[in-house]
């Protein structure tokens, strides 16, 4: 996030948005062990990746049985998500992407560099972004990945604003004097996301908690969050989550002590902040 941050400051404003389709689904087998075979010398590794590339997948059929596929021994394409293998696999596939960018020369004749995160890119240019757009296409071709064209798309700040990462980009004012300027704060996606999470958290199902194990379970949450969305303005995404969470919980306590009014007296900000510990996001940074 800060390099991104770091190449708006340095006039890189046009920004292409990628997005590859099926990116973990459309790994080449051939291809992605060869970069393996760069690193690893060991013929009983590579023989284990290669077998776990191609294991069959056991799926519900939908009526009480299993069902056995072998997508990936059918179609030499794909690795098995949910292993600590999957990410570190497609990493290595996508840093042929990133090298193959720096030695082609697109870096430095259209002044564009590429930030990463696993199969999450955006490309910050300073010269011809329709160039480098179409250079990108053609070495998607080469590397048998495909580009998602409904989410791919071209935005030029402080015009346009653009989100990577939870994050969004674009120009922001300064509450204190009004200058605009360009940074990130967290996308209202990613405030969402965490609201809907506490929401879960909370439901009737769990009433079975005690009160200061539902806390923990919040701040958690809460805590997990602030430590990854500390960049930027985040004060209004602070606060409105700083709104919801408390009535979020006291609706919560009513409900596990069958009270039938509001709570706001019996549960008051006080009870819930100081009492039980409920973390208070915009605290954090004073």
């Amino acid at each position: 996030m800060r390099s991104v941050r770091g190449l708006l400051d340095t006039g890189h404003t046009k920004i292409i948005e990628g997005d590859l389709a099926g990116y973990f689904d459309s790994l080449p087998h051939a291809e992605l062990l060869k970069s393996v075979a760069r690193r690893v010398s060991d013929r009983h590794t590579l023989h284990l990746i290669k077998m776990w590339l191609v294991a069959p997948v056991e799926e519900d059929d939908g009526r009480g049985g299993k069902r056995r596929t072998t997508p990936g021994k059918d179609s030499g394409r794909g690795v098995p998500q949910g292993s600590p293998l999957s990410p570190l696999l497609g990493n290595l596939y996508m840093r042929r992407f990133v090298l193959g960018w720096k030695r082609r020369g697109a870096e430095s004749r259209l002044q564009a560099k590429i930030v990463s995160y696993a199969d999450d890119y955006v490309i910050c240019c300073k010269g011809d972004v329709d160039e480098a757009l179409a250079e990108m296409h053609w070495m998607m071709r080469r590397l048998k990945l495909t580009v998602n064209e409904a989410k791919t798309r071209v935005c030029h700040l402080p015009k346009d604003r653009f989100d990577f990462l939870g994050y969004s980009f674009g120009r922001y004012y300064s509450p204190q004097t009004g200058r605009a300027y360009l940074c990130a704060w967290p996308s209202k996606k990613s405030v969402q996301r965490l609201i809907g999470a506490i929401r879960e958290a909370t439901e009737r199902r769990v009433l079975w908690m005690e009160a200061d194990e539902m806390v923990q379970t919040i701040n958690r949450k809460l805590l997990g969050w602030a430590n990854y969305f500390s960049l930027g303005p985040t004060g209004k995404a602070y606060r409105v989550i700083d709104r919801y969470t408390p009535r979020r919980l006291c609706r919560w306590l009513c409900k596990k002590h069958q009270v039938h009014n509001s709570g706001a007296s019996r549960f008051s900000y006080d009870y819930l902040y100081d009492t039980l510990g409920l973390v208070e996001l915009t605290t954090l940074r004073a």
